[in-house]
C-alpha cells in the first residue's frame, strides 16, 4: 500500500534547529519536501478531504489543490521558527483591464484606443474588493466604432460620444488614487492580465494623447505569468476563463467588460493570495519597451500617482 503520511496543520515549537531559514540544511526543509512526496501521491478526493480539514477552500482541479496544501504546510512549519511579516507586502493591489477600439481581425495597422478604463481596488489584508473606478473615454483617431467593438465590448456609440477624451479620464484616475493615499500612506501595485494592457494599449494611447507614459504605471504585476508559474502551468493555460476554471470559479458579469474583466481577475489573485502566492511586480516598461522583471528584485511599492507632463 502507499506510505502513510502524517500532515498536520498544528502549530508546534520548532526552535530545536540553530540554522537560518535562509539556510536549507535547516530540517524543517527536509520535512517539508517528505510532506511534499506525500502531498504528491494522494488523490484529489484525499486532497479534498486534507484540505477541508485545515478549512481551506477545496475546489479546483488537482493541480492546484496539491500547490494550495503544499503551501499552507509550508508556511505552518516556517511560522514555526520565524513569524512571516506581514507588514512587507503591498496593501493594496490595483487591477486594470482597458477596453480599447478594434476591428474584426484586427488589422496591423490599425490603432487601439482606449475606450474603458476600470480600476479594481483589492486589500491584500482583508483579501476584498473595497472600491472600483470605472471611466469611458471618448477616441479622437476612429471616433466612431465598429459594429465588431460594439458587439465585444457592449460600449456603444452614444456612451464614448458622451465621454471625456483620454487626458481627462487619466487626470481623473490620478485623483482617484491619490484621494484612496496609495502610494503614499498605502503601498500599492498595479496588476494585468497580460502585458498588453500597459506595454501595448496605454504605451500606444500617452503617444496619441501626447502624454509621457505615467510613472505608477511603469511596473505591474502580470497575472498570466504569475499563475503559470505558481501552479506551474504552460502559458496556453492562463486565459481568463481557463485560470477561473481550473480554480473552481467561474466568470461574473460580461465578458470583455472591462469592468467586470477586472473583478474576474481580482477573484483570480484573491485565491493564489490564499493559496500562498506573494504576487509580485514581474514587468516593467522602460524606454518604450517591455522589460521582465527578476523575482529576486526587491518588493517595491509603486509610486504616488501624479499626472504625466505633455510630450514636447
Amino acid at each position: 500500500g502507499r506510505q502513510h503520511c502524517r500532515i498536520s496543520g498544528q502549530e508546534t515549537n520548532g526552535k530545536n534547529s540553530t540554522a537560518s531559514l535562509n539556510d536549507f540544511s535547516d530540517p524543517v526543509y527536509k520535512e517539508i519536501a517528505i510532506t511534499n512526496g506525500c502531498i504528491n501521491r494522494m488523490t484529489r478526493d484525499e486532497l479534498r478531504s486534507k484540505l477541508a480539514e485545515f478549512k481551506l477552500e477545496t475546489r479546483g482541479v488537482k493541480d492546484v489543490l496539491k500547490k494550495r496544501l503544499k503551501n499552507y504546510y509550508k508556511k505552518q512549519k516556517l511560522m514555526q521558527k520565524e513569524p512571516i511579516n506581514g507588514e512587507s507586502y503591498y496593501d493594496y493591489i490595483c487591477v486594470v483591464d482597458f477596453e480599447a477600439t478594434c476591428e474584426e481581425g484586427n488589422p496591423p495597422e490599425f490603432v487601439h484606443e482606449i475606450i474603458e478604463f476600470p480600476i479594481v481596488l483589492l486589500n491584500t489584508r482583508t483579501l476584498e474588493i473595497e472600491d472600483t473606478f470605472q471611466q469611458y473615454v471618448k477616441p479622437e483617431i476612429n471616433p466612431k466604432l465598429s459594429d465588431f467593438c460594439i458587439s465585444l465590448t457592449g460600449i456603444t456609440q452614444d456612451i464614448v460620444d458622451k465621454a471625456d477624451t483620454f487626458p481627462q479620464v487619466l487626470q481623473n484616475v490620478v485623483e482617484w488614487m491619490r484621494q484612496r493615499e496609495l502610494g503614499t500612506k498605502y503601498t500599492y501595485s498595479m496588476l494585468t492580465d497580460g502585458s498588453w494592457d500597459m506595454s501595448k494599449f496605454l504605451n500606444i494611447q500617452c503617444r496619441m494623447s501626447r502624454l509621457k507614459y505615467p510613472s505608477f504605471a511603469k511596473k505591474w504585476i502580470n497575472i498570466r505569468k504569475s499563475y503559470g508559474n505558481f501552479y506551474k502551468v504552460p502559458r496556453n493555460q492562463t486565459k481568463l476563463t481557463i485560470m477561473l476554471e481550473k480554480l473552481g470559479m467561474s466568470y461574473d458579469g460580461r465578458p470583455h467588460s472591462g469592468l467586470d474583466d477586472s473583478k474576474n481577475i481580482a477573484k483570480i489573485a484573491i485565491r493564489m493570495l490564499k493559496d500562498g502566492c506573494e504576487l509580485r511586480v514581474n514587468e516593467r516598461m522602460h524606454a518604450g519597451q517591455l522589460m521582465t522583471v527578476s523575482s529576486s528584485a526587491p518588493l517595491e511599492g509603486a509610486p504616488a500617482p501624479q499626472m504625466p507632463r505633455y510630450r514636447n
